[in-house]
């Protein structure tokens, strides 16, 4: 019976889930805008392009070298011989918004089980804020969390720029179920927050799972919730978590060999006794409202979005309710005109 139950075990994910041309319909993104909440840097708020074309003028912080993406021409060597560490200066483009979007890879991302992996399913709703910050002519950059470190990607303006980017999230490579989890979520929005210093939109893709975290007590703050604070403080931020129907819903399939892998643990569990069914689905159920409950502490925009679901109508219906926010907070006191 082990031998049926681990043979009909999903194989682990070698390739993307979701072409680049199905991660983001244009046509159903033509009459969508992306709002701006709160007050970011100058006074557009990316509604508009600058008059001048090319990279920018302004100056803007030193941040390290990253061999191999950044233009050796912008190295700051007054910087680089203070510190002894080789730095980079990018400079400001004359648009007002620029949109960052961080995107969790770790082993837990792999599981799907509708088509699609939770870890395409993310990729594809950056692809959707991609396209609405581009038609404002905005920039938009991406940092990839994998166990070994945060890499990122350039922040480049325009659609063969967003599609360039969304391949190269495609073809990252997949970090197989035995790989330690590596760097937490919070030091992966540490470095979001440092790398970029001018404040403008960021976009958290994952599923905001802690390994070896089995605390389901939602006033217990979760290991990510400060950095999330920290990153929200000057920044306007979105978090989207994305989750598979099935670990929520646990089926019944007979005997399942369950693994962790994130953890590496493994067992044979039967599935087939519904009060082993209804107490994993209380506990998920509970896992996901802490989640919920944390992202709310700390300020930010929160989309769930499922593997079975349509991420294209969930982002939209987002947007439309971040437009009536935005006017309800932007309405002038009563008595005073715009």
């Amino acid at each position: 019976m082990a031998e049926t139950a681990a043979s009909s075990l999903l194989r682990p994910p070698e390739h993307p889930t979701l072409p680049l041309d199905r991660l983001a319909p244009e046509a159903a993104l033509r009459r969508l805008e992306l709002t701006v909440v709160r007050r970011l840097e100058g006074f557009l708020q990316g509604d508009h392009l600058g008059l001048l074309t090319g990279p920018g003028t302004d100056a803007n912080d030193a941040r390290p070298y990253q061999p191999g993406e950044d233009d050796v021409r912008k190295i700051d060597w007054p910087v680089t011989a203070r510190t002894r560490v080789t730095h980079v200066r990018d400079t400001i483009a004359d648009r007002e918004l620029e949109v960052w979007g961080l995107l969790d890879v770790t082993p837990s991302m792999n599981w799907g089980t509708a088509g699609i992996t939770k870890r395409d399913l993310g990729i594809a709703a950056l692809a959707t804020f991609g396209f609405l910050s581009q038609r404002m002519g905005d920039r938009f950059g991406g940092m990839v969390m994998r166990p070994d470190g945060v890499r990122r990607l350039p922040a480049r303006s325009g659609r063969t720029a967003l599609y360039a980017l969304l391949r190269r999230l495609l073809e990252e490579p997949i970090v197989p179920d035995s790989t330690d989890p590596g760097i937490p979520l919070s030091r992966a929005l540490d470095d979001l927050g440092r790398a970029q210093r001018r404040r403008g939109l960021r976009v958290v893709v994952s599923d905001f799972i802690t390994p070896g975290d089995a605390e389901l007590d939602a006033t217990v703050p979760t290991e990510w919730e400060r950095a999330m604070r920290r990153l929200s403080v000057r920044n306007q931020v979105i978090a989207i978590e994305v989750l598979d129907r099935h670990e929520i819903e646990f089926p019944d399939v007979g005997d399942m060999l369950l693994r962790s892998t994130d953890t590496g643990f493994e067992g044979y569990v039967n599935t087939g006794d519904p009060r082993l069914r209804q107490a994993m689905s209380r506990a998920a159920t509970l896992q996901r409202e802490r989640i919920r409950v944390a992202l709310r502490r700390c300020g930010v925009g929160h989309i769930q979005l499922r593997t079975d679901g349509d991420w294209v109508a969930e982002i939209a219906r987002f947007a439309l309710a971040y437009r009536r926010t935005a006017a309800l907070l932007h309405r002038p006191p009563r008595g005073v005109a715009r």
